[in-house]
């Protein structure tokens, strides 16, 4: 346990205290928020009378995914490269212990950024009406696809690889993840493929739990939970501990 507690805190520190992690798990989705809803340059759905009701939801959505698959997916991807899971495996902490301590500086740093992404969305007039409960139904089942992704991608990329490819998936699924416009004023065969993605299915699920209402697609929550599955198992199956 102590051996735990303590990676756990290492984690969570560089977390918090590298830049690079800084600006895409929080500085960005703050900066889309701000941004896009003082700048009307994007478009809303349809009924949507404020586009901070839109844009926080999405930027909580962006920032999930961003800590999962991007922030802590590279980050495991230097300790492998380097020899770090080699050696933390043969330590008192063991392998399961280290997941253990990144699942939990994972959840940590996602309460940060929604208290953040929360503050900075009622300041500019967000008012949330939805259902919480959902809301952290939908949080996990993101947190567990996206963290499959980058542990898929962490495991077997190099970490000159996985900073480039990570990047890059990130930024295919922000465009496609409705997270900042709405998927549907994307072309058609765009905005189907979107359909099938974890981003596009936390997005959507965001938005209709903190204040859209209504009923939540269910093509949503059977795309985010097959990812939650799949990419998890596809991580175990292919993970590399050492490079």
């Amino acid at each position: 346990m102590k051996a735990y507690l303590a990676q756990a805190k290492s984690e969570i520190r560089l977390s918090l205290t590298q830049g690079e992690s800084l600006l895409v798990t929080i500085l960005i989705p703050v900066i889309f928020l701000l941004g896009f809803s003082a700048i009307k340059v994007l478009p809303v759905p349809k009924g949507i009378h404020s586009r901070v009701d839109f844009l926080v939801p999405g930027t909580m959505a962006l920032a999930v995914m961003a800590t999962g698959m991007v922030s802590q997916g590279i980050a495991t991807a230097v300790d492998r490269t380097y020899g770090v899971l080699k050696r933390l495996g043969v330590t008192p902490l063991g392998k399961s212990g280290f997941l253990y301590a990144k699942i939990t500086a994972i959840l940590v740093v996602e309460v940060i950024q929604v208290a953040v992404l929360y503050i900075v969305g009622t300041l500019l007039g967000w008012h949330p009406q939805g259902n919480f409960a959902i809301f952290i139904v939908g949080a996990l089942l993101a947190t567990v696809a996206f963290s499959g992704i980058g542990l898929l991608l962490a495991g077997t990329l190099k970490s000159e690889a996985m900073i480039g490819i990570s990047n890059a998936i990130y930024l295919i699924l922000l465009f496609l993840g409705g997270m900042i416009f709405p998927t549907s004023s994307l072309p058609g065969l765009l905005a189907t493929v979107a359909k099938v993605l974890p981003a596009q299915a936390t997005s959507d699920i965001f938005f209709h739990a903190l204040g859209a209402g209504g009923s939540i697609p269910s093509s949503d929550w059977t795309t985010l939970i097959v990812w939650a599955v799949v990419a998890p198992l596809l991580a175990a199956k292919f993970f590399r501990w050492e490079s």
